[in-house]
């Protein structure tokens, strides 16, 4: 009498239309089967909601993890689909289970045997392709129509509608106005100059939930620009929907999804309105400081937000180098205690430093021989150049007409029977140029050549207010942005006559000019980018203040170097 087979019975089902009864009907229509084959069940593996696409589970590793034991002799299950969907997975059970002298039985194919693996196993892989294609499809079609097409974002909520047909339509979106204030916060906190870092601290402080519905994380906020994941660069937000910017694929090797940028000429656009919780122009002062903060090209110091007010500004007078926290209070020079090829061995204190940069900023920035010279001579030399460019412009505009007198008479020409081979090189260069021409006049308006009259008092009232904002904890960091904009360098001395060190503040005025002309005129850095592929440079110019003093001014760089008496050379505190 031969001894009575050991059965491991083995049941699964995917998370689609299956609940865990479904793995009862399976163990029961099973355990049926083992008692009319004679058979012992020994066991029972399950995994409850998991595709069949991949080995990584853990009822089907607990089964290959028994077999070299010896503890069951047959694996019984409804389908071979059911142990895996995957051609390969299926093979590499089966290899497995032959090589512990075990085998497969299921109650759709009987015993499994090569053949079944082959046949099986190739239509578990194209059901899921076309399953995966007819989902894709579905999904497309949501979202041409605006409608989610994945999860659901945070700062909105599900709104099932009713269609033309009366059926209820998924994938309707509404605003969440708690949420949506909150992803405000963020979007005009992080253009205010606080870190996502900063951010994620204070929204757990005041127990906000996450989109997750836990803690907050950097991450969360900043997420990744090109892929378009974290609020800050969820497009939705500005009421545009981006659909299969991303795809994703399972690692063979570990089972995980991992995901791929798509072409951008795969992705879906679609303008939905009606979902806009940002603004553009906030938007777009987001985007600007994330160029500036993830430009990979410069340097880390340059692209991370500054520790303090005059973080990576403060420069040794001796080596060059810089200063850093020599301890928790003050400041020293960093060559110095670390490469001690240095001789300043002296130290300030940081609070102190600052407390002094701001008076000078303050008070003598304020000064009104110097900001009316500089306006003066910067409207002038602006005004002047503006009224070159208008010039060039004018000239493109005549040759532009001139060209197209000539080129109505070329095709007149011909029209009356001159050959084309004769007119066809200076007809080429005719069209040529006339393009040329409408691409440099639609990228060079004409300039006004007016600046606001009442720039220097202006100028007055904006320092005076960015001094004010400091001592608002709402909007201090970002008034250490603009104040950190006007500050080129600090540049600290030994001074062994009165055992300290000389503070020497090289500024740039021409960061507040900016502010400083009407709303109507362009910021003077696009001024002063527009002039460069001109290679216009604005030579340094000298004005003797009513002292006798000077104010030294390079605009063409937009820096100003100003000092006690107006020396040209450095600013002395």
């Amino acid at each position: 009498m031969s001894p009575v087979k050991r059965v491991a019975i083995y049941a699964r089902y995917s998370s689609d239309l299956q609940t865990d009864k479904s793995i009862e009907d399976q163990i029961r229509v099973c355990q049926q089967r083992a008692e009319q084959e004679g058979w012992e069940v020994v066991n029972c593996y399950t995994d409850h909601a998991i595709s069949g696409e991949n080995l990584f589970r853990p009822g089907i590793q607990a089964l290959l993890g028994a077999a070299p034991t010896g503890q069951f002799d047959i694996v019984l299950s409804e389908a071979l689909d059911r142990i895996s969907r995957d051609q390969e997975g299926a093979a590499k059970v089966f290899k497995q289970l032959r090589f512990n002298d075990q085998q497969i039985f299921t109650l759709s194919e009987g015993f499994i045997n090569e053949l079944h693996i082959g046949f099986s196993g190739t239509m578990g892989a194209m059901f899921l392709k076309e399953l995966a294609n007819k989902t894709r499809r579905g999904l497309q079609g949501r979202a041409i129509k605006g409608k989610s097409a994945g999860g659901i974002v945070y700062g909105y909520d599900v709104a099932h509608e009713a269609g033309p047909n009366g059926m209820i339509e998924r994938g309707g979106r509404k605003i969440n106005d708690a949420q949506a204030k909150v992803v405000q916060r963020i979007f005009t906190a992080y253009a205010n100059g606080e870190s996502p870092a900063a951010l994620a601290k204070t929204l757990n402080a005041e127990k906000v939930p996450a989109p997750n519905g836990g803690a907050w994380g950097p991450s969360t906020i900043y997420g990744n620009r090109e892929r378009g994941t974290g609020i800050l660069n969820n497009e939705l937000y500005i009421g545009r929907q981006i659909w299969n910017r991303l795809r994703y694929i399972k690692n063979p090797e570990t089972g995980k999804r991992v995901s791929r940028m798509n072409p951008e000429d795969q992705w879906v656009i679609t303008e939905v309105p009606d979902l806009r919780i940002i603004d553009q122009d906030l938007w777009d002062r987001v985007k600007a400081l994330q160029g500036v903060y993830n430009k990979a090209s410069k340097p880390l110091h340059k692209r991370n937000r500054p520790t303090y007010l005059l973080s990576h500004l403060i420069k040794c007078g001796c080596c060059g180098g810089g200063f850093a926290m020599h301890n928790k209070t003050h400041l020293s020079c960093s060559t110095a205690k670390n490469k001690g090829t240095c001789s300043n061995k002296m130290t300030i204190k940081r609070e102190d430093l600052e407390a002094q940069v701001l008076h000078a900023l303050n008070a003598h920035l304020m000064d009104d021989r110097l900001v009316d010279a500089f306006c003066t001579e910067y409207t002038n030399r602006m005004n002047t150049l503006r009224r070159e460019q208008n010039a060039a412009r004018t000239s493109f505009i005549k040759e532009q007409g001139k060209l197209t007198r000539e080129k109505e008479k070329i095709v007149q020409s011909i029209c009356d029977g001159v050959p084309a081979e004769m007119l066809k090189d200076r007809a080429v260069f005719v069209n040529d140029r006339l393009k040329e021409l409408e691409h440099l006049l639609s990228n060079q308006p004409e300039e006004k050549v007016i600046f606001h009259p009442n720039m220097s008092v202006r100028y007055k009232q904006e320092v005076s207010n960015l001094m004010a904002t400091l001592n608002s904890s709402e909007r201090r960091a970002e008034a250490s942005q603009h104040l950190r904009a006007m500050i080129d360098k600090v540049v600290l001395t030994p001074n062994e006559a009165r055992d300290d060190l000389t503070i020497d503040l090289i500024g740039d005025l021409a960061g507040i000019l900016s502010v400083a002309t009407s709303s109507e005129s362009p910021r003077v850095e696009a001024e002063l980018s527009k002039l460069e592929p001109m290679q216009q440079e604005l030579s340094a110019k000298t004005q003797t203040a009513p002292d006798g003093g000077c104010v030294s001014a390079h605009t063409s760089q937009g820096v100003l170097v100003a000092g006690v008496g107006f020396e040209p050379t450095t600013f002395r505190l």
